[in-house]
């Protein structure tokens, strides 16, 4: 692993060593696994004037979060295209507690979900039988939502359900390093 610390924004992190840093992705930092196209991670934070937190329990319980954010992916998944269904979860919600970058005690959500999206290729069909969906992908979704500075902090990472248990080792230091 390689750290990676934002000095500017004040979080930091560890990195896979092989996972490559693309610009201009709309994010604070992103970063994707060249070997597996599904699998990246990025920073997302929220803007100093529009949001002021104490905790991360500002936002709810994990619970809640977790289906806040579950609604947002797929608002961000969202198709234009006829014939398309997502179907989602989440798998699990967490409250876990780290020391933060001050040495207090930071507290963080880890939201875990999988969504699976279906597509036609026919999508002019006229009956359903001429529209069969097909799996398109199927994807494992985890963030860690921490809050400093009056900020939201959420860390991504995501990869295809089929790679998940095999990135979950990696995931899990990659999470604990997010500060």
């Amino acid at each position: 692993f390689r750290p990676f610390n934002d000095t500017i924004d004040g979080y930091k992190l560890f990195r896979p060593e092989d996972w490559i840093e693309v610009k201009g992705s709309g994010n604070d930092v992103f970063f994707r696994n060249p070997a597996r196209a599904e699998e990246n991670m990025f920073v997302s934070i929220s803007s100093p004037s529009s949001t002021k937190f104490d905790t991360v329990r500002d936002l709810g319980t994990p619970e809640d979060v977790a289906k806040k954010v579950l609604d947002q992916y797929l608002t961000e998944f969202m198709s234009t295209r006829i014939g398309v269904r997502r179907e989602s979860s989440v798998v699990s919600a967490a409250e876990r507690v780290e020391t933060g970058l001050d040495g207090a005690e930071q507290i963080f959500y880890d939201v875990r979900l999988r969504i699976a999206s279906y597509a036609t290729k026919n999508q002019y069909g006229l009956t359903e039988a001429d529209r069969p969906q097909t799996l398109e992908w199927d994807r494992v979704l985890a963030s860690s939502l921490g809050v400093a500075n009056k900020r939201l902090y959420e860390l991504r990472v995501q990869t295809a359900a089929e790679d998940a248990a095999d990135a979950e080792p990696s995931f899990e230091i990659v999470r604990r390093s997010f500060k």
